[in-house]
């Protein structure tokens, strides 16, 4: 995304860009479509990734005006923090439609789907909170370090950035229990994570653009590229896209399977 507008990008070029008032947070792309926050709109927007169009505004309401969020899928739905005194808006993509609103701690903003739950992190409470979409309730909470962020829901477990602290927490999905730390600067705010290829990406704003992390052995495998400032991070196959804010730069880091071997 860029100011006032949200733009697809090849490893050629940009393909093409969508006006909306303030998009914010990470996006997902999924049902044909890409679901995007707007701060300025308080609103989930769908834009049809064939036509570039966008096609629904969904009034669900935005936990964060200030765009430290995240909208993602799972089970049939979308799901976006929607208030900021604890609410998660669940949306059906069949109907566009907001079908249920989830009680959660306060300040919850960061979100993942994964092992069956959306998880949710509140950096206030410090708590991850596991969701069960069958009830739309919380069913654990556990507790974290400081200011913990954004996570990722993969490679055997559910993974949280403890921004306050420096580490990654890893959680077992099926009891919520915190089953190992990684320390790895002396903040982590302002980042991002994902999980894939046998490996934990962790994009970083201090002493390089990201880390790479061993989920078995808690190991940092690599520590990539130069200092960029703050940004975001996904994992592909084919290779890993960052984003630095702080310098305009969007970067694409060829051939995952041979980083941090």
């Amino acid at each position: 995304m860029n100011r006032g507008r949200v733009e697809h990008w090849s490893v050629s070029g940009k393909l093409a860009e969508v006006k909306l008032g303030h998009p914010c947070g990470a996006m997902s792309v999924t049902f044909g479509s890409l679901w995007v926050a707007d701060c300025k709109a308080n609103s989930l927007n769908r834009i049809n990734i064939k036509t570039t169009q966008k096609n629904v505004v969904i009034q669900t309401g935005i936990a964060n005006p200030r765009g430290e969020l995240n909208v993602v899928s799972g089970d049939g739905s979308i799901w976006v923090a929607s208030d900021g005194s604890g609410k998660v808006a669940r949306v059906d993509p069949l109907t566009n439609k907001v079908i249920a609103s989830i009680p959660v701690d306060s300040e919850t903003y960061y979100l993942a789907f994964g092992y069956g739950a959306l998880w949710g992190v509140s950096a206030t409470h410090n708590t991850l909170q596991k969701i069960d979409p069958q009830t739309n309730t919380v069913v654990k909470k556990t507790v974290l370090g400081r200011a913990p962020g954004f996570l990722a829901a993969g490679e055997g477990a559910v993974w949280v950035q403890e921004q306050g602290d420096g580490t990654v927490a890893r959680v077992s999905p099926e009891t919520g229990e915190v089953s190992g730390r990684v320390k790895v600067d002396n903040s982590l705010m302002y980042g991002d994570i994902d999980a894939g290829g046998g490996k934990i990406w962790l994009r970083t704003t201090d002493h390089q653009t990201f880390v790479v992390i061993d989920p078995q052995t808690l190991a940092i495998r690599a520590r990539v590229g130069a200092q960029t400032g703050s940004g975001a991070l996904r994992y592909t196959p084919e290779g890993i896209w960052t984003t630095s804010h702080d310098i305009h730069v969007l970067a694409w880091w060829a051939n995952p399977e041979n980083i941090g071997n």
